[in-house]
């Protein structure tokens, strides 16, 4: 029976217990997403989102999943800000970004991270996106060409329904619907509502959109993804730059299952320029 990890589809919580070794002080854990020494909020658009930043260099955003936050993170924040000035950030409507607005949109939340950039004066940034944030990074560098150097997307879908999402995948949000409906109708539950709302009718990117991309795009999914791999192996298809990496065994959660060949693969794309392979290269 296949195995999902969703961000939304199905939430899971993974606890990664400090470490104790005999006659030694217990390990310090970084709370990412609830870090006070690494985290700040910033008024942009109507609300006020709570980021985190990590490390120096050149910068490098992350997008989190339908309802998740920057803590989704964990295996990759310590990695990357050994590299980069990791800018990692809650969504609206998610995590400690507040919004209480009726309705929400894929292209609401990429313009958000475009005036987060804006405002943090980052002319350009390498992003990571993992669903819901695979989405955004593809609309961040459709709507916003210019703020991004390099795209790496795990899990990211161009339309909603059974194009693009499988069986169990639609079984889920249905099931997951009804539960909320039956809830009782406090902030919370109806926040998660209009999560879930966005995710029934959107994203509806065109391929043609795609084919516009300018920067180079590293298209990733897990073989046992709720994303179908056509569905990934169509984004990667219609992108001028990119290449398609499909993980063995994996359902949603490719960035954390397989957490080092994920970011291993990330970083050498990022430090690497991109090259079209002759299918006759041998050894290169």
């Amino acid at each position: 029976m296949k195995k999902y990890c969703y961000c939304l589809w199905l939430i899971f919580f993974v606890s990664m217990p400090a470490a104790v070794f005999p006659q030694q002080k217990k390990l310090t854990t970084v709370n990412y997403g609830d870090n006070a020494k690494a985290g700040k909020y910033i008024s942009i658009r109507g609300i006020k989102m709570y980021y985190e930043t990590y490390g120096t260099g050149k910068p490098l955003l992350l997008i989190h999943g339908n309802g998740g936050s920057i803590a989704h993170f964990k295996y990759q924040i310590p990695f990357f800000a050994k590299h980069y000035k990791v800018i990692a950030a809650d969504s609206r409507a998610q995590g400690k970004t507040i919004d209480m607005g009726d309705s929400l949109n894929y292209e609401m939340m990429t313009d958000d991270l475009n005036a987060l950039l804006e405002a943090l004066h980052i002319d350009s940034a390498y992003v990571i996106g993992w669903s819901d944030g695979g989405i955004n990074g593809l609309l961040l560098a459709i709507r916003h060409p210019d703020k991004v150097k390099k795209l790496a997307v795990t899990g990211a879908n161009l339309s909603p329904g059974p194009e693009a999402i499988d069986l169990a995948g639609n079984q889920f949000i249905e099931e997951y619907k009804s539960k909320l409906l039956a809830d009782k109708q406090d902030a919370q539950t109806k926040n998660a509502i209009k999560l879930l709302h966005m995710m029934e009718v959107e994203p509806n990117i065109s391929v043609s959109s795609l084919q516009k991309i300018k920067c180079p795009v590293l298209v990733m999914g897990g073989d046992f993804d709720v994303i179908k791999p056509s569905h990934t192996l169509q984004i990667f298809e219609n992108i001028p730059q990119a290449y398609l990496y499909i993980f063995p065994a994996s359902g949603h959660a490719t960035l954390q299952r397989y957490k080092d060949a994920f970011n291993k693969n990330v970083q050498d794309f990022f430090m690497h320029p991109y090259k079209k392979i002759n299918w006759m290269d041998w050894d290169e």
